[in-house]
C-alpha cells in the first residue's frame, strides 16, 4: 500500500465510523492481555535485538535509551514497565519495537509481539469506567477479539505526556495566545461542549479553558456528546463544540455528519482537535462541515482559532 494509499484507508475507515488496530502482547504469557492502537499511527515492527540502544544519562526511567532506524534517531519507551511489568532479561531479548508516529513525533515502544490487524467499528468500542483512576486512568476504551478475550486500547498520550512532556501542548502559552483577541459574549457567557476520550488531553483542554475562563463541559465520546445536544434546550447558545476523531461509541467524522445535518446545529463552529493530522484527515472534515482543525500538540491556540470561527459564521448571519 502506498503512503497516499495508506493516508485514504485511514480517513476513510474514520468517516465510516471504524478503525483498524494493530493487537499485541507486552508478555508472551497466555494470561499476558491483549492491547492494541490505531494502524494508522504505527510505522512497523522491528526485532529489539537487532538494533543497539544508546542509554541516555539521567532520563526518564521509562525511557530505554534511542535506536537508529533509517537514518532516524528514535526513542524507544519502556511500556511494559508503564503497565507495571519487568521483562526477565531473556525475554526483553525476544521483544519487539513498535515504531510509532504521534503528531509527526516518532517513538519506538518495547512490546513481545504484533498478534493481528483487526477492524471495528467505533461502536465496538467501550469506555472501561472502571479503568479511569482520575487523571491516572492508562486504559482508554476496549473491545473484544473473535474468541470473546478483551483488547485493552491505551491513553498513548498519557505515555507521551509522562514521559517526553515537551512534545505535548504547552497549556501555558494558551492565555498568551488570547492577548489582542476580543472575546464574543457568547463564548464568555457560554459553554463549550468537547467529545475526548483521552484523559492527557481533557486534562490540557480543561486547564486552557480554566485558565482563560471559558465555560466547557467534557464528554468521553462523541456519542454522549450528540444525545446531549439532543437534548438541549437552546442548541443555538452553544458558543463551539470540540471533537476529536477518533473515539469509542461515535468517531468525530460521525459527530460532524451529525451535527452539520440538523438545522438546528448546523451554525455551531465545530473544531477537530486530533492527532490524525494528514491533509486527508483535514480535508474529510472541512468536506463534512467541520469550521477548523487544529493539531492536538498545539491546542494552547484552540481558544484563538474558536474566536475565529465564531466571527465567520457570525458575518455569514449578517444582512447582504
Amino acid at each position: 500500500m502506498s503512503l497516499l494509499e495508506h493516508v485514504d484507508a485511514a480517513t476513510n475507515l474514520a468517516k465510516n465510523n471504524e478503525v483498524q488496530l494493530l493487537v499485541f502482547k507486552i508478555d508472551a504469557a497466555e494470561e499476558s492481555p491483549y492491547y492494541a492502537i490505531n494502524v494508522f499511527k504505527t510505522r512497523e515492527v522491528v526485532e529489539s535485538k537487532r538494533h543497539h540502544l544508546t542509554q541516555i544519562p539521567g532520563a526518564h526511567p521509562l525511557l530505554e535509551g534511542t535506536i537508529v532506524l533509517r537514518e532516524l534517531q528514535i526513542p524507544i519507551l519502556n511500556l511494559p514497565r508503564w503497565l507495571g511489568v519487568e521483562l526477565a532479561e531473556d525475554k526483553r531479548k525476544l521483544s519487539n519495537l513498535l515504531i510509532c508516529d504521534f503528531n509527526g513525533i516518532v517513538i519506538g515502544i518495547r512490546i513481545m509481539f504484533a498478534y493481528r490487524v483487526i477492524k471495528k467499528n467505533w461502536n465496538e468500542m467501550h469506555s472501561p469506567d472502571s479503568y479511569r483512576l482520575g487523571d491516572d486512568g492508562l486504559v482508554i476504551n476496549d473491545t473484544r477479539l473473535d474468541d470473546g478475550s478483551l483488547c485493552l486500547v491505551l491513553d498513548y498520550e498519557k505515555l507521551l505526556a509522562d514521559v517526553i512532556p515537551q512534545a505535548m501542548v504547552n497549556v501555558d502559552n494558551a492565555t498568551k495566545a488570547l492577548h489582542n483577541l476580543a472575546m464574543p459574549d457568547k463564548l464568555k457567557h457560554g459553554v463549550v461542549l468537547i467529545a475526548e476520550d483521552s484523559k492527557t488531553a481533557q486534562r490540557h483542554l480543561r486547564q486552557i479553558f480554566e485558565h482563560a475562563h471559558v465555560g466547557f463541559q467534557i464528554f468521553n465520546n462523541g456519542r454522549d456528546l450528540v444525545e446531549f445536544i439532543a437534548r438541549h434546550p437552546d442548541p443555538a447558545s452553544i458558543p463551539a463544540i470540540i471533537t476529536d476523531i477518533e473515539m469509542p461509541e461515535m468517531s468525530g467524522f460521525t459527530v460532524i455528519q451529525s451535527l452539520k445535518a440538523n438545522p438546528l446545529t448546523k451554525s455551531i463552529p465545530i473544531i477537530v482537535n486530533s492527532s490524525m493530522t494528514g491533509d486527508n484527515n483535514k480535508r474529510e472534515a472541512a468536506s463534512l462541515g467541520a469550521n477548523g482543525f487544529i493539531d492536538k500538540t498545539k491546542s494552547e491556540n484552540i481558544l484563538a482559532l474558536i474566536i475565529e470561527k465564531m466571527d465567520e459564521e457570525s458575518t455569514k448571519l449578517l444582512p447582504r
